[in-house]
């Protein structure tokens, strides 16, 4: 490309002898392109309408002088090089016009063609270095990033606006101060300036991190690294240091790492940092023969605390019960809260037999129970709460972190058993009983799927002993154990949930026995009562389950009574009743199973729509020997008549047992002496 020079002058005869000069010269093979003005205000145009590649300027023009001629010039091209042209020599006024932005320095009379072709290279190179160097400093300034240059002694010499921003300090602050002078917290370790100094000596980059303060005195986290700077000679003339500031960076990290390891409401260890601090204990054991303990620590009707007085105070007493606990164990103890109303602490370094272990950590357990029964005031009332405290001890590594936990809940376990507000040891028969219980739920999985599970039947008879219905009473044929009865197993199905599925086959299977006999003229008019567990009954299906399989049936409804008991309905009469009265409403009778044994009122049963009530087999048993029993099943006769709801006795296995009730108005009854629970096949009907 042909090279655009523009050259103001207003001596015509060094325009000329500069336009000779350069038309010997040759930029990229080809001789410049010469514009000539004599005047500022035509340089102006000029340079409005193209820019060129390069300015000669002579500082003597009509209309403007000296340096102000350079300073106007270059804010009319910035980016372009300038060549002054000057009629005399004076190297102090060669510096001024050279730090004006000019970019070389030509005395009139004392230059060449192949001079000027020189000062004309010169200048453009220069031009790019001096534009590859503001954008270099530009960037620095710019980067958010702290930068520090300093001499070989680590004097300051220059800064970017980051710095400032970080440490508070202007530039004209800095400049000839050492940066310990200005940020040093005094909170870093000695050894490691030590280090800092002898890596940058020895020519290498230093890097890490250090708390160090700003101008107002707060401090900060900063994340450093300093690179030595050499000469030609391999002399270390500078360091260059790079600067973050991470207080935000590490005050993110550091919530990162409570929200993992630490519990939201106490600020007390989670799960999982019990976990870690329990594995390095167990290890810890292995290699320096101490023991240990853990303490799983239940809060005793904390549930009722809740659901009256609402879960903000409810959290308000788990802080509080946080704190105490921190405040009885050693500094070098773990207090973890694994959420809810549970807690866990581990006790370290006790002694390394049971018998040295076991007395210390009873005595922490004891301090803690005395601690937490101490009154709390919450919102302004004093309100009391007691643990159940369960202790396993630990001393060896081959033992898990998930069994020691099992083996302390387990002993909590114990201690609520043992009537709560107390502290109870782990026992291996315990847990014998706890994994013989899990194995027989697994067992009863199975068993619902295999089919093990049937109906037997035990007969209800009227006052003349005929048949008018049965009880259906569920049996398990476990293939190891026989033939199981309800309380070994419907315990276990309440608990686990299982019972849902169990009550609702337990129904279908009815139903179905009531569809059979309908179809038979002897059995047709039979009932067929069926128990209900609390569960089920809750179930916000049920009532539309028990219509669903009624009409899957096709059975007449008033065939079907449900058996419930009183601690079932008492939990929410407005609920059972509600239900009661849907299924009723549809011809399901009701009964009221071992009535007498929970707390009997009066006001509930005029709430409920019963059809009947059932006396316990407890009272049936001994009515003809103990006259408490004899009093309570005449009172439970003589209500039933006074509601207008009939009464069946449960449990009649004698004829005096049977004579003694009807004699006090007793129509129905059930028992080994009318008949025991049987297969259907062998029901008499």
């Amino acid at each position: 490309m042909t090279l655009q020079i523009l050259l103001i002058e207003d001596d015509p005869g060094d325009a000329a002898l500069i336009a000779a000069f350069l038309r010997q010269s040759r930029f990229n093979g080809h001789a410049p392109r010469l514009r000539v003005v004599d005047t500022l205000a035509q340089a102006r145009s000029k340079l409005l309408e193209s820019v060129p590649d390069l300015i000669l300027l002579d500082l003597a023009l009509p209309d403007s002088a000296g340096l102000a001629t350079v300073t106007r010039v270059q804010e009319l091209a910035p980016e372009t090089p300038i060549v002054v042209l000057s009629g005399h020599r004076d190297a102090e006024f060669e510096a001024q016009v050279m730090e004006a932005g000019a970019q070389d320095y030509l005395v009139k009379g004392e230059f060449d063609s192949a001079l000027i072709s020189r000062a004309i290279r010169h200048a453009r190179i220069r031009a790019r270095l001096e534009a590859r160097l503001k954008l270099q400093d530009a960037a620095l300034r710019a980067v958010a990033s702290g930068i520090v240059i300093t001499d070989s002694e680590a004097m300051i010499q220059w800064a970017n606006p980051a710095f400032t921003q970080i440490t508070g300090y202007s530039l004209e602050e800095a400049i000839g101060r050492k940066p310990k002078e200005l940020v040093r917290s005094g909170l870093n370790d000695q050894a490691l300036y030590e280090d800092l100094w002898q890596t940058i000596q020895d020519g290498r980059v230093w890097r890490g991190e250090l708390i160090n303060k700003r101008h107002d005195g707060s401090f900060y986290d900063e994340e450093l690294a300093i690179t030595p700077v050499r000469n030609a000679q391999g002399e270390i003339q500078h360091f260059v240091a790079v600067k973050q500031d991470i207080s935000e960076r590490r005050a993110n990290e550091e919530k990162i790492r409570q929200l993992a390891f630490f519990d939201a409401l106490t600020n007390l260890p989670n799960r999982r940092l019990l976990r870690d601090r329990l594995q390095r204990a167990l290890t810890a054991c292995g290699r320096n023969h101490h023991g240990g303990a853990l303490l799983f620590i239940d809060l005793d009707n904390f549930k009722g605390l809740n659901d009256t007085l609402g879960h903000d105070v409810g959290d308000l007493l788990l802080i509080q019960v946080g704190k105490r606990l921190v405040e009885c164990v050693r500094e070098g103890d773990t207090v973890s809260r694994l959420g809810g109303d549970e807690f866990v602490v581990m006790l370290e370094n006790l002694g390394a037999k049971p018998e040295e272990a076991a007395p210390q950590a009873e005595g922490v357990g004891e301090k803690i129970l005395a601690s937490l029964n101490h009154p709390y005031v919450l919102q302004g009332g004093e309100h009391h709460s007691t643990p159940s405290i369960g202790v396993t001890l630990f001393n060896q590594s081959d033992v898990s972190i998930d069994e020691l936990l099992k083996r302390a809940d387990l002993a909590m376990y114990q201690a609520k058993e043992a009537g709560r507000n107390t502290l109870r040891f782990f026992d291996r028969a315990m847990q014998a009983r706890v994994e013989a219980r899990a194995a027989l739920e697994g067992e009863l999985r199975h068993g619902m799927q295999a089919g093990e599970f049937t109906l037997y039947y035990q007969p209800q008879v009227d006052g003349s002993g005929r048949v008018i219905g049965a009880e259906a009473l569920l049996r398990w044929n476990h293939p190891r154990r026989g033939l199981l009865l309800p309380s070994e197993f419907i315990p276990l199905a309440e608990e686990t949930g299982l019972i849902v599925g169990l009550g609702q086959w337990v129904l279908e299977q009815a139903c179905r026995q009531l569809h059979s006999w309908e179809n038979s003229l002897p059995t047709a008019p039979l009932t067929l009562s069926v128990n209900v567990s609390a569960r089920q009954f809750r179930h916000p299906h049920f009532v539309e389950q028990v219509l669903e399989t009624l009409a899957h049936a096709g059975i007449d409804p008033r065939l079907l009574k449900i058996e419930l008991t009183e601690s079932l309905l008492l939990d929410n009469v407005d609920a059972s009743a509600e239900k009661m009265s849907t299924l009723k409403a549809h011809g399901i009778g009701f009964a009221l199973d071992d009535f007498g044994t929970g707390y009997s009122s009066l006001t509930y049963l005029k709430r409920l729509p019963l059809d009947q009530l059932k006396i316990d087999r407890s009272f049936v048993q001994d009515v003809l020997n103990n006259n408490s029993d004899a009093a309570i099943a005449r009172i439970i006769l003589a209500l039933g008549q006074s509601l207008g709801l009939p009464v069946i006795a449960e449990g009649v296995e004698t004829m005096q047992q049977r004579d003694f009730l009807a004699n006090h108005g007793c129509i129905d009854f059930q028992g080994y002496l009318f008949g025991k629970p049987t297969p259907i096949e062998d029901f008499p009907g």
